[in-house]
């Protein structure tokens, strides 16, 4: 991929000053990434400090996914949640509408363009923006799901990384497991094929109607490049501190996939949190529960998990 001629441009459109119990105060702007003619847009959120402090830059999870956490379907603000918390700690962050989604739709005008690099590159674009921002003392890389996975990738010019909820194996042995607990014989039977092709590097020409959702043609480049990736290889290059956080109660992502992960890199600490689920909540009840906090933008994130996330980047 040829590398992107970057424009940079902060636009100071919002302020919004928030409190916590310690008086403590930060502040939220608007931010624009333009690279080439493509423009993508995030909220960097800075605490009121007089010293250079910590930033993270984080990265949302796969789908239409918004910088917030959230989507048509769900709201339930668990990064807006994060970086407020971060915030509160004397931790900067900064977190964007990936191409394609909310703010940053124009940024992907047709999907059978899009593969899985112009995440990782728009990535790296955002961590020499906050590289140049003279009020950071670091700078962390946060991916949550797909995007732990992005970060990855993105990652080696950060000073730490960090995992939350991110796949231990790649999107193609993830997505036949899938498959497979929630379906019968002839299902696997038409779809294991095609994600073999895919995984060869060749696209299906013949899709049944039904599997569209899935393996539509137009989004078939995108899965060929994604399945290159596998999640243990790619924290194998990482040199810097990691801490991989994956919680219990998480119904997408396994405790089993953060041990994958952490047995993969000698630079990791790993951390389970008890009853976190995908979305970072506490989850007391049962599925429905769970399924529920995918909703909930009232219910706040877990406790243990800032401390940790805190601690780490304090370290």
């Amino acid at each position: 991929m040829k590398k992107l001629f970057l424009f940079l441009t902060v636009l100071f459109v919002s302020a919004v000053n928030a409190q916590n119990t310690k008086q403590d105060t930060f502040k939220e702007t608007n931010v624009t990434l333009k690279i080439n003619i493509d423009a993508l847009y995030g909220t960097l959120t800075v605490p009121d400090v007089t010293k250079r402090c910590p930033v993270a830059l984080i990265i949302a999870g796969s789908g239409p996914t918004d910088r917030n956490g959230n989507n048509s379907m769900m709201k339930n603000n668990s990064l807006k949640l994060l970086a407020e918390a971060l915030a509160k700690n004397g931790i900067a962050s900064l977190r964007y509408d990936k191409r394609g989604i909310g703010e940053s739709k124009k940024a992907m005008s047709d999907e059978s363009t899009l593969v899985f690099e112009n995440y990782t590159e728009d990535a790296k674009s955002w961590i020499n923006f906050l590289k140049q921002d003279k009020r950071f003392s670091q700078l962390i890389v946060i991916g949550h799901s797909e995007g732990s996975l992005i970060g990855m990738v993105a990652g080696a010019k950060a000073n730490k990384f960090i995992s939350i909820a991110g796949a231990g194996e790649s999107a193609d042995k993830l997505l036949k497991e899938q498959i497979s607990s929630k379906s019968n014989k002839q299902i696997e039977e038409m779809t294991f094929p095609i994600i073999d092709s895919l995984k060869s590097g060749n696209k299906v020409k013949k899709v049944d109607p039904i599997l569209n959702s899935l393996f539509r043609p137009s989004v078939q480049p995108y899965l060929i490049s994604w399945f290159k990736y596998d999640p243990q290889n790619e924290i194998k290059k990482l040199t810097v501190p990691i801490l991989i956080l994956q919680g219990n109660k998480d119904l997408q992502v396994s405790v089993s996939d953060a041990e994958n992960l952490s047995k993969a890199s000698k630079n990791s600490q790993l951390a389970i949190v008890d009853k976190m689920n995908h979305v970072l909540k506490i989850i007391d009840g049962d599925n429905k529960a769970n399924f529920e906090s995918y909703n909930n933008e009232t219910l706040p994130i877990s406790e243990e998990l800032i401390n940790k996330i805190v601690a780490f980047i304090k370290k």
